[in-house]
């Protein structure tokens, strides 16, 4: 070979070499990113911001992050006036996570000092929650034949209790509660969402990819791009709007490009004076169910038993695992608190899993505290699942299923659980390697998770950023205003 030839030969694959290393290099720091998102962010803005205060309508990352009570000083100098929409109302052991939350949330407020008029629809055939709290209204109507707000009656409502007394400082509704026909010309609104059209096209995408050969093709994916499209012309009606994890935030003002002054990152908060570790409320619910000691890893999982869920997938993962390995089978037991169809089915895989049915949140606890660790293999690819947080703050570790808002916001890392795609071999790869890992390693993870938990995830953390935001957005969202500016430190 010529030496001018040697010479452009080497020169090439030197290029090859240091774009191999470079791309290497891109996609390991795309890697990283993706699992330090909020601790990156979070440290990016204090390096920046050490000397300087904080416009909080623009904060990029959860509000968690930040402390916005102390010991001190634990009550805000102003109450406010609040109207809150949702749908319904949380009632006993059956409550989803939209429900849970506003329960959570509204209480906290209420007990903060803070005059609550909750506009809801009354159930049929169930007596309404009492609560001892005289700033605690609640305005009930008759829902629609959807289950939805009725809402020129609401309307109605707001209107009569907007003119007496003071007005409303600030408005809040949980989702669509109030229809953006109503709220676009209420500069003081928040909505929460818990999960909105553009995440949801995951879960139809995994659910389809899942579906067996004997079952109908669902056509729901076109129609549910068209509802994306009605909700990037819908949503900028709601002055402002709170995602409950940070994926959710990211869209909103990505692909549904609200301006970043009117999205908030305030992750779901559960209530840590139910949801803590208790060594000996484990061992009593262990033995009121019968559950043998001779078992060296109990799983768990708590919720609806619907197919959305995951329940279909997991169900299959144990089935083939205790057919095909006599040691899980004589080593594993598998608890499932909560109702739906699915029950049944779990019922006949024997007795290494035990249907519980519906718990109160104070069984809930107890049943935390009796497992090694906390599994949720849903396929609801929106909103922040109060399952996984109760989890954290007992002290377990969690495994979930890889979607954006569970890695982006809870299970950020190897030290607090397990991740799996959702697919029936990787969700069994997943389950042996907890197996194998041991309760030792398990108990290393909870310590983890339950410090992220406390860190990020109290009731108490979610509604006091939840409180300062209302302050904030009473003032007509007055950046001069004291609440809408925010002095270190971070938590």
């Amino acid at each position: 070979m010529a030496r001018d030839q040697v010479v452009i030969f080497n020169f090439r694959c030197l290029c090859q070499v240091i774009f191999i290393l470079s791309s290497f290099s891109f996609i390991l720091f795309l890697y990283w990113h993706q699992f330090s998102g909020s601790c990156y962010s979070i440290n990016q803005i204090m390096v920046q911001n050490q000397n300087q205060e904080i416009d909080l309508l623009t904060f990029p990352s959860a509000w968690n992050h930040l402390s916005f009570s102390s010991e001190s000083d634990p009550r805000p100098n102003k109450l406010l006036k609040i109207a809150v929409f949702v749908k319904k109302w949380a009632q006993r052991s059956r409550a989803g996570g939209l429900e849970r939350h506003a329960l959570t949330l509204h209480l906290a407020l209420a007990k903060r000092g803070h005059e609550l008029h909750i506009f809801t629809t009354a159930q049929p055939n169930s007596s309404f929650p009492r609560y001892p709290m005289s700033n605690l209204n609640f305005h009930l109507s008759k829902p629609t034949a959807a289950g939805y707000l009725e809402q020129a009656v609401v309307w109605k409502q707001f209107q009569t209790q907007n003119s007496t007394g003071k007005p409303f400082d600030v408005i809040h509704t949980e989702s669509v509660g109030l229809l953006h026909t109503r709220a676009r010309n209420l500069s003081n609104l928040a909505v929460s969402w818990h999960g909105i059209a553009y995440e949801t096209i995951h879960s139809d995408i995994i659910q389809e990819l899942l579906r067996s050969p004997d079952e109908s093709q669902a056509y729901v994916l076109n129609e549910r791009a068209m509802k994306v499209v009605e909700e990037v012309k819908f949503f900028p009606y709601y002055s402002h709007h709170v995602a409950t994890s940070d994926h959710a935030g990211d869209v909103l003002k990505r692909i549904y490009m609200i301006p970043e002054e009117r999205v908030h990152v305030i992750l779901n908060g559960v209530d840590e004076e139910v949801f803590k570790p208790d060594a000996a409320k484990g061992k009593d619910f262990k033995q009121k169910f019968g559950i043998p000691g001779s078992k060296s890893l109990i799983l768990g999982m708590a919720g609806r038993l619907v197919k959305d869920k995951g329940h279909p997938l997991i169900f299959e993962a144990l089935k083939q695992m205790l057919e095909e390995n006599a040691k899980f089978r004589e080593s594993v037991i598998v608890l499932v608190a909560g109702d739906g169809p699915w029950g049944a089915r779990y019922r006949d895989l024997g007795p290494n899993v035990l249907v519980l049915g519906p718990l109160e949140p104070a069984q809930l606890a107890s049943f935390y505290n009796a497992i090694d660790i906390f599994v949720n293999p849903t396929l609801r690819a929106q909103g922040l699942d109060h399952t996984l947080l109760e989890a954290m703050l007992t002290r377990k570790p969690l495994m979930a299923t890889r979607l954006a808002s569970i890695t982006g916001s809870v299970i950020v890392g190897e030290e607090i659980g397990y991740t799996f795609p959702p697919t029936v071999h990787s969700l069994k790869k997943a389950l042996y390697r907890v197996w194998n890992d041991g309760r030792e390693a398990l108990e290393k993870k909870g310590k983890v998770a339950r410090q992220r938990g406390l860190q990020l995830f109290t009731a108490t953390n979610m509604a006091a950023a939840y409180e300062r935001l209302f302050l904030c957005i009473s003032s007509n969202g007055n950046r001069k205003d004291v609440y809408c500016k925010y002095h270190y430190p971070f938590n």
